[in-house]
């Protein structure tokens, strides 16, 4: 066993190492790489594939234990390639690392902020903007105004809002009104909110490709319903049609919420002290709703 005499060999061998402190800057330098790498995949839908990678190398390792020789030989045959592959899946990550550093070679950006927590927006400043999209989508669902709306979460969206166009201001009800005020320039799509932020509008979302959704639901419920697949967004539609207001989460579409429905949910969503009883509304809520055209 090759791989375990390799591990005995190493520790018996830190028992003559030296340490000098050009050794304590390049743990840094290397805890610095890994930590925020790190960061920069959780915070996108590259981290499934991540964990994907994760998996390969572990059986990848179980193949050479066990000599298991003709699997071994295919995994060493892709891992000569695994450059080429981080590069092409992690190519949005990398694009923005990069860009982070530069921000810092112009002062924009100080070395502190890369360790920033960029979901952690004071709990008021998201708290009103529910208030202000709650109020804007009660007003398109009485004139049958259609409208889609991401609640980002923790998972990123920055590939979705790179199609679209960027606006990244304060949310009012009357921002979001015009947004979705049929025929401006910015109606068709979804809106993307981030941190009680409008970040960019007229983003193009994937659609679902599943075959068992309800034919009164048409593209924007298809988009919300796709979107909400790939990433944990909250994801609110106003139907064009009947103006009935749904909400798009992990893959379902839950339907018929009133505009105090609708803020109880989004409060249990996203304020960390919303409370036990709008949790619990929450919940209960959704399980009297109408998932995909069908009652739980």
């Amino acid at each position: 066993m090759g791989f375990f005499s390799d591990i005995g060999d190493f520790f018996k061998d830190l028992s003559s190492l030296s340490f000098r402190p050009s050794d304590l800057l390049d743990i840094l330098f290397v805890f610095f790489i890994l930590f925020y790498g790190i960061r920069l995949v959780r915070d996108t839908r590259a981290y499934q594939l991540l964990k994907g990678l994760v998996f390969l190398l572990i059986a990848f390792a179980m193949t050479s234990i066990f000599q298991m020789q003709a699997s071994n030989y295919i995994f060493r045959s892709v891992w000569q390639y695994i450059i080429i592959i981080l590069i092409v899946v992690f190519q949005q990550e990398i694009r923005q690392f990069f860009a982070n550093l530069g921000r810092i070679g112009n002062g924009r950006l100080s070395l502190k902020s890369l360790f920033k927590d960029y979901s952690s927006e004071t709990q008021e400043t998201v708290k009103n903007a529910i208030g202000e999209i709650c109020e804007a989508v009660e007003n398109m669902s009485s004139t049958k105004t259609g409208a889609l709306i991401v609640m980002e979460k923790n998972v990123f969206l920055d590939d979705i809002v790179n199609n679209g166009t960027a606006i990244d201001a304060s949310i009012t009800n009357e921002l979001i009104g015009n947004v979705f005020f049929p025929n401006s320039p910015l109606h068709d799509g979804a809106a993307i909110v981030r941190n009680g932020r409008l970040i960019a509008a007229r983003c193009v979302l994937p659609l679902t490709k599943r075959t068992d959704i309800p034919s009164d639901l048409g593209t924007r419920h298809k988009s919300a319903i796709g979107m909400s697949e790939q990433s944990d967004a909250v994801v609110v539609v106003v139907s064009e049609e009947t103006g009935a207001i749904s909400i798009a989460q992990s893959g379902r579409l839950y339907r018929n919420f009133t505009g105090i429905e609708l803020r109880e949910k989004l409060l249990s969503e996203f304020i960390e002290d919303s409370g036990n009883d709008e949790n619990r509304f929450a919940k209960k809520l959704l399980k009297g709703k109408k998932k995909d055209g069908k009652t739980e």
